[in-house]
C-alpha cells in the first residue's frame, strides 16, 4: 500500500531523515514512534506528498507519490494534522463538506449529490446535533472528531495521523482512537499515525516503526518493538514492560532514576 524506500531528508544542510525503509500493507494499523526531533513529522509529509526526499522515494500502491496530481492523491490519502480545523467562522458542517474537495470540478460542483455522503459522516461521528454550530464553539475533543469527519468524507484508502491524541485528555484519546479503529476496520482502511504514547500505540496498532535520529531503530509488532532495552537507548528512562491484563498489548510502565550512561554523560554538567 505505501512504502518509503530509502529516504533521506536535509533542511540547511543538516540531515532529518537518513535510508528509511519500511512498507505499510493494505488495511492495516502502522504506528510511528520516536523522541522528539527523531524525524518522524517529516517523515509524514514525504509520505504525504507535502514534500519530496532528497533521497530515495515514497510510493502509494506501486506509483511514487509525487507522480499522482493534487486531486487524484486526495482521493486516496487524507491527512489527519494537530491543528487541522480552519480559522473561525465555518460550522461543523461547512468543515466536513471541505472534505468532498477531491470529487468536486473546477466550480466546485460535485456529480454526484454529497449531501448524503455528509450526512452519514456526521451521523457515524455522532455529529449531526453539531452540524450548524461554529467549530470555534467547541471542545478540544468535539474539534478532533470534527477533523476526522472531515478526513472520512473524503472516503480515502489511507490516512495518516500526526499525533491525533495530542491536547486531548484520556477519554477523548482513546475515543477518538476507537473511532478511527472502526473506520479501520469497516472499510479496510490503511493507517500511519505519528504518535507520542507508547501505550495507546500499542494498543491499536498492528506493527510500529521506532525512529531515533531520523533512523530507523526497529520495525515490528508491538511486543518486538517495545522492549525495556531498546527504550532506555532511545528515550533515556528505564521502564519495565508488562502486558496489558484484558487486551495483552504491551504496556510501558516508567520508573524513576536517570539510566546509568545517561547519568554518567550529565554529572559533569549538574555538578
Amino acid at each position: 500500500m505505501l512504502q518509503a524506500k530509502a529516504l533521506s531528508k536535509r533542511y540547511d544542510g543538516a540531515s532529518v531523515l537518513e535510508g528509511v525503509e519500511f512498507h505499510v500493507r493494505e488495511g492495516e494499523c502502522f504506528g510511528i514512534l520516536g523522541p522528539n526531533g527523531s524525524g518522524k513529522t517529516t517523515l509524514l509529509k514525504l509520505l504525504s506528498g507535502l514534500e519530496r526526499p532528497d533521497e530515495g522515494e515514497a510510493t502509494l500502491d506501486g506509483r511514487p507519490i509525487a507522480g499522482y496530481k493534487r486531486k487524484e492523491l486526495a482521493r486516496l490519502l487524507a491527512v489527519l494534522q494537530q491543528d487541522a480545523l480552519p480559522p473561525v467562522g465555518f460550522t461543523v458542517r461547512d468543515v466536513v463538506e471541505m472534505g468532498r474537495f477531491p470529487y468536486q470540478n473546477w466550480l466546485g460542483e460535485e456529480q454526484d449529490a454529497a449531501a448524503s455522503t455528509v450526512d452519514s459522516v456526521l451521523d457515524c461521528m455522532g455529529l449531526t446535533a453539531l452540524a450548524s454550530r461554529s467549530v470555534d464553539r467547541l471542545s478540544g475533543g468535539e474539534r478532533q472528531r470534527v477533523a476526522l469527519a472531515k478526513a472520512m468524507a473524503q472516503q480515502p484508502k489511507a490516512l495518516l495521523l500526526d499525533e491525533p491524541t495530542t491536547y486531548l485528555d484520556i477519554g477523548y484519546q482513546i475515543q477518538l482512537m476507537d473511532l478511527i479503529r472502526t473506520w479501520q476496520r469497516d472499510s479496510s482502511l490503511t493507517v500511519v499515525a505519528v504518535l507520542h504514547d507508547l501505550n495507546l500505540a500499542a494498543m491499536y496498532c498492528d506493527r510500529l516503526l521506532l525512529m531515533d535520529g531520523g533512523r530507523v531503530v526497529a520495525v515490528g509488532p508491538p511486543r518486538e518493538v517495545l522492549t525495556p532495552a531498546r527504550i532506555r537507548s532511545v528515550y533515556g528512562a528505564n521502564a519495565t514492560v508488562l502486558p496489558h491484563p484484558t487486551n495483552g498489548a504491551p504496556q510501558v510502565l516508567l520508573e524513576s532514576g536517570v539510566p546509568a550512561a545517561t547519568s554518567a554523560a550529565t554529572s559533569g554538567i549538574i555538578s
